[in-house]
């Protein structure tokens, strides 16, 4: 059929569909009892994603015995089952059950319904070596099984018709692991040229590749507040892979830090100064645990954004923080108010104080009070900026290599105005995107390189809100004479 007029063809938007990112995925570095997973080796020094607590459980072994010099992962696992369910974690296990060990001394077990409990925990399955009360040798998995209880104590289950299924008492020599033997170097770790292998901290790089989630909260609880470990930790927050950005979350030293006016020498000495970190004192206490804050205070970040559609824009201060008290490693208390709380945050350090219930009080990043520029210093306007350039990257990754045209400025530039059009005015003030001809001269684009220019408006806190009173005369006067 012909046709006849003027007619219209609308064309649908070429727009990029945004990647939300996780704003604030831990990823966190310490040790784990993988002597009671399956495959320990396998556990050391790689990124092991947990969709919850119950997962790393099974995948890294569980202790209770996770402050310093101990299973120190486990305190997130602790923290991400019972004060704030939340996921995903990233784990990074050190203990390497064949380098950080120790000798089990033989000695006797008694049989209770052909079940024997070693008592020691951290036993490592392959060293042992289990005689019936005749000195006959016993064979795993043929004469005996073994597992792990809830405490983390070695089972050993006789099997009904095989050798030893009548001992009354075994005898047991072997290994157990010694996570006391770890060292701040490999918790910091390196990068073997000759192997390509990477320890410690430098197995944070993995992460994104491996696992496809951005880090958002990088922590070492019980061994952050060690100066070398923290300023280690900083670093690897402020460039990940070359391009993300996260937040370190580093606790100050409780053994030298004894009154709120010490932590801000503690600090200083730390040298625990970059936008990229949140300091953090002192420990927490729920019930009998012993919590470090970097811990609770992860949780608690990765809980309120994933309750706020993942986007980083509301502090966590004067929020619950979930907890029964504020200590020192020795368990001693320590009580703050909100006069000592201020003070403490005046340094750049976070706290907590009880005000109907214990809360973080702060919201200053380690820049302060050296730093001054609002993107450093504000907890949450750093995290939205890191969010915000992490989200950017991801969501136009599949765009770079694309021919450099009108088409693909347009595609950036209106997606990227929509997206954030969409978080303003709740999440903040606003954003715009623009390209511009001074910044694309004819050697940058013939270079195939091009340049936007974004402004974005994240909030500062009411951190301060004052009411000024004064006495009204006039209005007394008024009400004693009966407005005469």
């Amino acid at each position: 059929m012909a046709n006849h007029g003027i007619f219209i063809v609308e064309e649908s938007t070429v727009l990029t569909i945004p990647v939300t990112g996780n704003s604030s995925i831990p990823v966190v570095v310490g040790a784990a009892p993988v002597n009671m997973t399956d495959d320990p080796a396998s556990k050391v020094n790689t990124p092991i994603l947990a969709n919850s607590a119950t997962e790393a459980m099974a995948a890294l072994g569980y202790s209770k015995n996770f402050n310093m010099g101990g299973f120190t992962l486990c305190q997130m696992m602790y923290a991400t089952a019972n004060i704030y369910q939340v996921s995903p974690v990233v784990y990074i296990n050190v203990l390497d059950p064949a380098k950080h060990k120790k000798d089990l001394p033989e000695a006797q077990y008694q049989v209770n319904q052909m079940q024997a409990i070693i008592d020691k925990e951290g036993v490592i399955t392959t060293s042992l070596t289990v005689k019936d009360q005749d000195s006959t040798p016993l064979t795993k998995d043929k004469d005996f099984t073994l597992e792990f209880n809830a405490d983390g104590f070695a089972v050993i289950t006789l099997i009904k018709g095989q050798a030893g299924e009548s001992a009354t008492t075994l005898t047991v020599s072997g290994e157990v692991v010694a996570p006391e033997k770890i060292t701040k170097d490999e918790i910091i770790g390196a990068y073997d040229p000759s192997t390509g292998k990477e320890t410690g901290l430098q197995v944070i790089r993995q992460v994104y590749p491996k696992l496809q989630v951005v880090p958002g909260l990088l922590l070492a609880p019980s061994w952050s507040f060690q100066p070398e470990v923290g300023i280690a930790l900083s670093a690897k927050a402020a460039l990940i892979n070359g391009v993300f950005r996260a937040m370190a979350l580093l606790d100050l030293d409780t053994d030298k830090t004894k009154t709120y006016t010490d932590t801000k020498k503690a600090k200083e000495d730390s040298g625990f100064t970059s936008a990229f970190c949140a300091v953090l004192w002192p420990m927490d206490k729920v019930g009998d645990v012993i919590l470090e804050k970097s811990v609770t205070v992860a949780a608690m970040i990765a809980y309120q954004d994933a309750a706020n559609d993942n986007v980083p824009y509301l502090y966590p201060s004067n929020k619950m923080l979930g907890v029964t008290g504020q200590c020192f490693w020795d368990g001693t208390e320590i009580m703050l108010d909100q006069e000592q709380g201020s003070a403490v945050n005046a340094y750049g350090v976070i706290t907590a104080i009880n005000a109907g219930g214990w809360k973080l009080w702060g919201n200053y990043t380690g820049a302060y009070p050296t730093s001054t520029d609002p993107k450093d210093i504000w907890l949450a306007v750093r995290r939205m900026f890191n969010w915000h350039g992490n989200t950017f990257i991801q969501t136009y990754q599949s765009r770079v290599d694309d021919p450099m045209n009108h088409k693909l400025v347009e595609s950036i530039v209106d997606s990227e105005n929509i997206r954030c059009g969409a978080y303003a005015p709740d999440k903040w003030a606003g954003a715009t995107i623009e390209y511009r001809a001074e910044d694309n001269p004819t050697t940058s684009i013939i270079a195939g390189q091009m340049t936007f220019r974004q402004r974005i408006a994240p909030y500062t806190p009411a951190q301060e809100i004052t009411n000024i009173l004064s006495y009204d005369l006039d209005m007394l006067t008024a009400s004693l004479t009966g407005g005469e």
